[in-house]
């Protein structure tokens, strides 16, 4: 069962670092399918730090602890793409299902903050955090502990913009 289990998480690794199959879902949310996916998925829109040009990225909510915020993942760790580029410009738009994008910012959560949302991960979702752990650890190449967690998360705040838009 080990030796399966190992098989499986090779090839997720390798899905999640094939770039066509990974960036499939941004056509849902562009035709306003994302609810498809469920609320526990969002597509981030960005800005690439060299470039200047839009980029999206559907990730999965790895927390929601407030009505404006959210918080998501770097599986592949600081070099993700979308990680760097919300570190050189905080400024970002979320989709959520099928509703408007919303404006937000975006901040890299601190250790402590990061293990808490860990821990509220894991025990909300125990089997998803099964499956994904592991997954996430060949990814960064490293264990994932219950505290000092080497996943960069980020904090995704609706801006007050978005807000007074809403009312």
């Amino acid at each position: 069962m080990t030796e399966f289990r190992s098989i499986l998480t090779k090839g997720a690794v390798r899905v999640l670092r094939t770039r066509r199959l990974m960036r499939a879902p941004i056509w849902l949310y562009r035709a306003r399918l994302g609810f498809v996916l469920g609320s526990r998925f969002l597509m981030l829109e960005h800005i690439g730090r060299k470039s200047g040009a839009t980029r999206q990225v559907v990730l999965e909510v790895f927390g929601h602890p407030e009505p404006d915020t959210y918080i998501v993942v770097s599986g592949l760790g600081a070099r993700s793409q979308w990680f760097q580029n919300l570190r050189a410009n905080p400024h970002a738009r979320v989709f959520v299902g099928s509703r408007r994008p919303v404006h937000a910012e975006a901040r890299m959560l601190t250790q402590d903050e990061a293990d808490v949302a860990l821990h509220s991960y894991a025990t909300n979702y125990p089997r998803a955090w099964e499956k994904f752990k592991p997954i996430l650890e060949e990814t960064l190449g490293m264990p994932i502990e219950d505290q000092g967690t080497p996943l960069p998360l980020v904090g995704l705040h609706l801006t007050e913009e978005t807000r007074r838009a809403k009312r």
